[in-house]
């Protein structure tokens, strides 16, 4: 069995000349982030097959971060199950902080040996990663003398590249000059925002690097660009069909006349073949890009559905969509009942109602809900309003709490707790000594530190607390909340283990014994460390077992996907909508406050600082108010599902 979904995650990427006009650098777009990195570690594979045949060297360009390392675990694969010797490879990495001690968890010389460089062939004295460790002035020489041994080399063959949110690449921050070689950088506040959750605190995040300049990198004979994920798409566009400009350091791969970008769907979906394929070429008009272009269109004008003319559709390169339906008036009436019909106050089915246009149907009543909530909080920030109204109108819902979330738990707050309990069990001698051994370990604790496992088993007790005292405020019953603290979470730092069996056979007894009519969980991709997606996949996978063996519960189960606190489906993606009142909006936010570890300032914020109670507030509302301009009834605010459907 596999999950899908009826909108453009399947689709047919265009690759016609005409469809990528815009496009002024060569762009691969992949299903996936897997599939793409597969690729990318085969192109690097074959040219180090090809040197070993006529015994010379392969010189590769090294990045770091999460974008990367599924290249580099292919790339061990191939190594271990096929052969692949890398004796005949150089490495030149791109940069590093500074300054950095090489056996930090932070330093990209611990990250290459973890992701690649233990698990392989390659000769110590071919690895060359800068050093974080130099005397400030000994840079400027050991900068130039990396780029002699790259020159010495025979030069970069292979540059792999990641993106970040600014356009930079390796540390080129904005301003880079196209000429510049390896040296010593000042990072930028967002490139130090984006890294500050690695280091628990910005305040931790150094504010120098050394980095291969952007001269360095144009000189490679060939230059892959990866990027995975929404969070990517808008600095994609910019750099693949913006113009060259040294406030977004990517743009200047437009020069490089062997550079390919590769991407996932995901971080594609702002380029113009993409989203408005429309402007590009002929469109294959389903009924998801028909609405995709008449809300676009009505957003761009700022007309409602039901006001677009045949002029509005045919000056933006919609001719063929009026000639196909009929007429403006066709478009928009057949646009304005589909979104009509995702919007519901029933989001578990509305009993004894007609539910032919309803997303939802109305039996069996009451359904039995189960919400994943991959963190213990995303449940109420993501969709709070639904949970609560699926409790008001009767339904059994229960929270399946996926991870601990321990460690997005600051320090002071086990010692406020443990104040607490140090009080109350006053006589308790071994309590006492353990409390006292946990306060000289955190007031030790250097930053990045990996906790005990005794802090964390504290910190998810914390958690757990405050997602009870978020299911008693929404009248979800405590034996209804299951903490399943899947094991690939529980490794006290910011990088995971990859899942396995475990995790999936916990989710597959869970819902074998619950027996959902409905099911919610985390479709948002872009968190700051891919902990939704694995809990997806996961669900997945579990879900994949329970229909191929014939459960007969899952043949009337529905999946819908909601959101979670980085971003909001496209209107055009949602297929129900569910209003939410000032009253249910003030409930909601009530129960988003009971996670008070995460009150105030979030050990995790990804880039954006306000509150989470903030940003889904904000969120919501917006929603409501992009339905409202297109013309739909005025709600104070709204939150938006897909539904997935299992085959």
């Amino acid at each position: 069995m596999s999950v899908t979904s009826t909108k453009p995650m399947s689709m047919n990427y265009p690759t016609d000349e005409e469809s990528r006009k815009f496009e002024k650098i060569n762009t691969v777009i992949h299903e996936s982030s897997e599939e793409a990195s597969f690729f990318v570690a085969n192109v690097i594979a074959e040219l180090v097959r090809q040197r070993q045949k006529i015994g010379k060297n392969v010189v590769l360009g090294l990045a770091t971060g999460s974008t990367p390392t599924k290249v580099y675990d292919f790339l061990v694969k191939f190594h271990k199950e096929e052969g692949l010797s890398f004796k005949n490879v150089i490495t030149f990495n791109l940069d590093e902080y500074f300054p950095m001690s090489p056996d930090s968890l932070h330093s990209y010389v611990r990250f290459m040996n973890e992701h690649l460089f233990d698990h392989i062939d390659i000769k110590k004295e071919n690895i060359h990663i800068p050093d974080g460790t130099l005397e400030k002035e000994d840079v400027k020489e050991y900068c130039s003398e990396y780029e002699n041994k790259i020159a010495k080399s025979g030069g970069i063959d292979i540059q792999v590249l990641g993106i970040g949110r600014t356009g930079h690449i390796g540390f080129n921050e904005p301003g880079s000059s196209l000429k510049s070689k390896t040296r010593m950088v000042r990072l930028d506040r967002v490139t130090r925002l984006d890294a500050a959750s690695d280091f628990f605190g910005l305040e931790n995040v150094p504010s120098k690097a050394l980095t291969m300049g952007v001269g360095t990198i144009m000189n490679a004979k060939r230059i892959i660009l990866m990027a995975w994920g929404e969070g990517k798409a808008g600095i994609i566009k910019q750099a693949v069909e913006g113009k060259i400009k040294e406030s977004v350091p990517a743009t200047f791969l437009q020069k490089h006349d062997n550079c390919d970008f590769i991407v996932d769907h995901a971080a594609s979906s702002s380029l113009t073949r993409i989203f408005t394929p429309w402007l590009t070429s002929e469109c294959n008009w389903t009924d998801n890009l028909i609405n995709k272009a008449a809300i676009w269109l009505s957003e761009k004008l700022d007309k409602a559905i039901l006001k677009l003319t045949n002029e509005d559709y045919n000056e933006h390169g919609m001719g063929s969509l009026v000639a196909e339906i009929g007429s403006a008036e066709h478009i928009n009436l057949k646009v304005f009942n589909h979104l009509q019909r995702t919007i519901t106050g029933w989001p578990g089915g509305k009993p004894n109602a007609d539910d032919s246009s309803r997303p939802e149907r109305k039996s069996p009543y009451p359904k039995t809900s189960l919400i994943f909530s991959p963190h213990p909080d995303d449940d109420v920030i993501s969709m709070g309003g639904t949970l609560l109204r699926l409790v008001d109108q009767g339904h059994e819902v229960h929270v399946a709490y996926q991870t601990s979330g321990n460690i997005a738990v600051f320090d002071d707050e086990v010692i406020r707790f443990m104040d607490f309990a140090t009080d109350i069990q006053q006589d308790n001698t071994a309590l006492q000594k353990q409390f006292r051994e946990v306060r000289e370990f955190l007031s030790n604790k250097l930053p990045g530190q990996v906790d005990s496992s005794e802090i964390q088993q504290f910190k998810g007790l914390i958690r757990k607390g405050e997602a009870l005292a978020a299911c008693r405020y929404c009248g979800v019953k405590e034996s209804n909340a299951h903490f399943q603290n899947l094991p690939f979470y529980e490794t006290g730092t910011v990088k995971k283990n990859p899942y396995t069996s475990a995790d999936v056979q916990l989710t597959y007894d869970l819902l074998n014994k619950v027996q959902p009519h409905q099911i919610f969980a985390a479709g948002d991709l872009s968190d700051p460390h891919g902990t939704h997606r694995v809990c997806l996949q996961i669900i997945y996978e579990a879900m994949g077992r329970l229909v191929k063996e014939g459960a007969e519960w899952t043949n009337d189960c529905y999946l819908w996907l909601y959101r979670g606190a980085w971003q909001e489906w496209d209107i055009s993606d949602m297929e129900m909508t569910v209003p939410i009142g000032p009253k249910d909006m003030q409930r909601k936010k009530n129960a988003i406050f009971k996670h008070q570890s995460q009150k105030d300032a979030a050990m995790f914020p990804g880039n954006d600082n306000r509150e989470f109670w903030q940003r889904a507030e904000q969120r919501n509302k917006e929603t409501a108010r992009k339905y409202n301009a297109l013309g739909m009834a005025e709600y104070e605010a709204m939150e938006g599902f897909v539904r997935y459907r299992f085959k």
